[in-house]
């Protein structure tokens, strides 16, 4: 599923900032898909914490693979080797089970999703283990389609924001914050396009 703002936010970011507008002219018909599962994007989260896309979609891919069919139940039964022999650490093994308890007990009021704000529904998942701000963005941005996310620490961004605004140079987060103001309210779709421009695949979750 796009967004339904996918196509005003382009407009918009295309008006506001040079570089976007190379960028959304260049991966013209190209966008954000919600795969509408929140496991699958959270635990695709976690698999691609602290890796690169590439190694982030190998990983999955092989996860996807052993397990078949990917559930709160599946991947909680499946034995912790079994998921190690994917590439997986053990770290982020220990998360995957704990996310899938999670949904298993049915302790998570997906119902009041819709109805907080970002910074709320950051809050109530990284209560869990394993979802740290980072993956909770991801969530935002992948699963909620949020329209105005800016993961602050994320390395492609970062490496992106070099690329195009800083002359490869590392960016402050000053400079990021400054350069970033141009995008409200629509920072999701500009960054979805900066990660873009450094992958030959866009990235999912």
């Amino acid at each position: 599923m796009i967004p339904g703002h996918w196509k005003q936010a382009t407009q918009e970011l295309a008006k506001r900032d040079e570089v976007l507008h190379k960028l959304i002219l260049c991966f013209k018909g190209d966008a954000l898909r919600s795969h509408g599962d929140a496991f699958t994007t959270l635990a695709r989260s976690i698999v691609g914490q602290q890796i690169s896309v590439k190694a982030a979609e190998s990983v999955w891919q092989k996860v996807v693979t052993t397990v078949f069919e990917i559930t709160p139940h599946t991947v909680h039964d499946i034995g912790k080797d079994v998921l190690r022999s994917c590439g997986l650490s053990q770290r982020k093994v220990v998360y995957l089970q704990d996310l899938s308890m999670h949904f298993i007990s049915k302790d998570l009021n997906e119902t009041t999703w819709q109805e907080m704000d970002d910074e709320a529904l950051i809050f109530e998942l990284t209560r869990m283990k394993g979802i740290g701000r980072w993956t909770a963005e991801m969530f935002l941005i992948f699963h909620m389609l949020r329209p105005d996310v800016l993961p602050m620490n994320d390395l492609g961004l970062k490496r992106a924001l070099s690329m195009h605004y800083n002359a490869n140079q590392p960016i402050s987060e000053l400079k990021i914050r400054t350069i970033s103001e141009l995008w409200k309210p629509w920072r999701s779709v500009a960054t979805w396009y900066l990660w873009r421009s450094l992958d030959p695949l866009p990235v999912e979750y």
